[in-house]
């Protein structure tokens, strides 16, 4: 890549943190890489706090599977090149049948046996938001019908927005300094078929 394996926006140390921050987040309680992008969002308490709120109720709110959104996250994750993103395996997840023979199967995720006629479909949908989102019509919508109510469409939707915008972000940040050598160093990566790292 050319690159070194230093993210391009400062760190904070959770001793720059603004008290609430510290509070919500509990830092002393998690790895460097489950701190997370909070490191970076930071040096601005009041958005990160926001941010924070809004990540939060999607993830305390969810009524979509955590193994769907998983998928999901992966697939949008490869489009992004957000090299963390791929790297991180979450324990909820895990615990919903996550395993790495189905991230495998995110490869060509149409083709794939094991993943449900819902999974594709979400799955389509988050690629698509992340490469091409004006090619989301009608048709789109009429396959997340049959198989998501209206309020899990927009659920989803407002969950891939949250992976699309801010993996983009952490990708051009290039945090990558606590993640396996592969994700530091290869040219373009995957999130099947290399060392992963879970967290909660």
């Amino acid at each position: 890549m050319g690159e070194t394996a230093v993210s391009r926006i400062a760190k904070l140390a959770p001793e720059q943190w603004d008290e609430r921050l510290v509070t919500a987040i509990q830092p002393d309680n998690l790895t460097d890489l489950e701190q997370g992008l909070t490191r970076y969002f930071a040096h601005c308490p009041e958005q990160a706090l926001g941010l924070m709120g809004f990540g939060g109720a999607l993830k305390r709110n969810r009524t979509l599977p955590d193994r769907l959104v998983e998928l999901v996250r992966l697939r949008v994750a490869f489009f992004n090149q957000c090299r963390s993103c791929m790297a991180i395996r979450y324990s909820d997840a895990v615990a919903d049948g996550v395993t790495e023979g189905l991230v495998c199967s995110l490869e060509r995720p149409q083709e794939a046996e094991n993943l449900t006629a819902a999974e594709k479909v979400a799955i389509r949908y988050g690629e698509l938001m992340a490469t091409d989102h004006l090619a989301i019509d009608d048709a789109m919508y009429a396959d997340l019908r049959a198989h998501f109510s209206e309020a899990q469409i927009v659920e989803l939707g407002m969950t891939v927005a949250f992976f699309v915008g801010f993996g983009r972000l952490a990708a051009t940040y290039h945090m990558v300094e606590e993640l396996p050598e592969a994700f530091q160093t290869a040219e373009k990566i995957a999130p099947w078929g290399a060392e992963k790292i879970q967290v909660r």
